[in-house]
């Protein structure tokens, strides 16, 4: 009995004609070393596909090669060595030329081919990931040994991002602020040896967090921070409501605030830094029994225990330890401003230390942790400016975010509508 197949065929049958593909396949380096040759035979296909892109740009405006045509608009103008980027890299090629009656005409497959944007993209995705600018070329894929490369050197890589970091330190300082709806400013200062960069953290109603600006100075004196606010003012952070700021008791920054913003400003001080100041007057066998009263004090919902509570402990160290009895109470009132505020739980926890600043500049030391030698505070400017810029996308929310409402009616009531804010010089 004859077998029939009665496997479906296809409604199209298969096509006979064979299709070829012409590429440079240089057989020897593929024997002796897969990975490079196969590295090198993407980049020699690239460059000849870019080649007959480029052609095809000057074919449309200049007409076929060797054909006569009297109304064509421009003409072929041979070559010139020009440079595209290539994989965090410049290469040379041969640019075609095109010329009008006007002067040289740009082809566009050229000009994407040229764009120095991926370049820039990879120059500060590489230094983020904490690559040194002697180590860039060596991070990057082998070309082939005809295709000369640039901007890879250890002084081409510094030269690239000092101009990208300056560009992003203005872009940075000339952000508006006005349409962000800020009522929390956290301000806290990172010390580069001699040089103190003093960073403002803002959160919006939404529990958004966004970097306000950074201000250059020796410590957090009043002059710098009043020089930081104002910018910040002048940039449209409002004056016209009552706002939180979270500092860490420095002197310079309370004076600043009550300079700008005068009763508009409720200020909290970090209670972390308190209970190191009050810690720094007692002998160590005293710190676990003073560090939680101090704790438990701070846990209190209602600011009033906690501020008999907080009494009553610096009159117990009043005899022997005088310098710690003073500490608890310099400033006492402004380290339970959120329990003041009828702040709990999260949100309570999260705006009564600088902590959420702290991480802010973690993220900065790690973005510059391979600097070595700090050439004065413009360098440091423009490091901590793209340290910021690089950690802003990656911020969450507050924690405790969905209670600020509570927090917003509380900063309301505290001022009267006709007060006068303090002249921001």
């Amino acid at each position: 009995m004859a077998k029939h197949d009665r496997r479906k065929k296809s409604g199209q049958p298969p096509s006979s004609q064979p299709v070829t593909i012409q590429v440079p396949l240089p057989v020897l380096g593929v024997i002796n070393g897969v990975r490079e040759a196969f590295h090198s035979l993407c980049i020699a296909t690239g460059l000849q596909v870019l080649e007959a892109m480029m052609e095809a740009d000057r074919e449309a405006l200049c007409g076929a090669k060797g054909r006569h045509q009297v109304e064509r608009p421009a003409w072929r103008g041979g070559s010139v060595d020009s440079q595209v980027t290539l994989g965090g890299r410049q290469v040379e090629v041969p640019r075609l030329r095109v010329r009008s009656a006007e002067g040289e005409v740009p082809l566009a497959s050229f000009q994407w081919a040229a764009s120095t944007d991926p370049l820039d993209e990879h120059t500060l995705a590489a230094v983020a990931a904490g690559v040194s600018t002697r180590r860039y070329a060596g991070t990057l894929d082998p070309v082939p040994a005809e295709v000369n490369e640039r901007a890879t050197s250890s002084s081409a890589v510094s030269r690239r991002f000092v101009a990208l970091s300056t560009k992003r330190l203005h872009a940075f300082l000339s952000r508006a602020l006005g349409e962000l709806d800020l009522r929390v400013v956290c301000i806290d200062g990172k010390v580069f040896r001699d040089h103190c960069m003093v960073i403002a953290l803002g959160f919006d109603t939404q529990g958004r967090k966004h970097v306000l600006g950074l201000r250059e100075g020796a410590t957090e004196t009043a002059a710098v921070t009043t020089g930081l606010l104002s910018d910040l003012v002048t940039r449209g952070l409002p004056t016209d409501r009552t706002l939180l700021f979270v500092v860490d008791g420095a002197a310079g920054l309370r004076r600043a605030i009550t300079d700008v913003f005068g009763s508009r400003g409720v200020v909290q001080r970090c209670q972390v830094h308190k209970c190191r100041n009050v810690l720094g007057h007692l002998p160590e066998r005293l710190h676990a029994s003073v560090r939680k009263a101090l704790r438990d004090a701070w846990d209190l919902d209602s600011a009033d225990r906690a501020t008999r509570v907080l009494k009553r402990l610096a009159g117990s160290l009043e005899r022997d330890h005088p310098g710690a009895a003073a500490s608890i109470r310099e400033g006492l009132e402004e380290t339970l401003t959120v329990q003041r505020l009828g702040l709990t739980g999260a949100l309570q926890r999260t705006l009564r230390t600088t902590n959420i600043i702290e991480n802010l500049n973690g993220s900065v030391e790690r973005y510059t942790r391979n600097v070595k030698r700090w050439r004065g505070g413009q360098m440091i400017q423009r490091w901590v400016a793209s340290a910021l810029v690089e950690a802003e996308p990656r911020f969450r929310r507050v924690r405790g975010y969905r209670d600020l409402q509570y927090l917003v009616g509380a900063l309301d009531a505290l001022a009267p509508p006709d007060d006068v804010v303090a002249e921001v010089a």
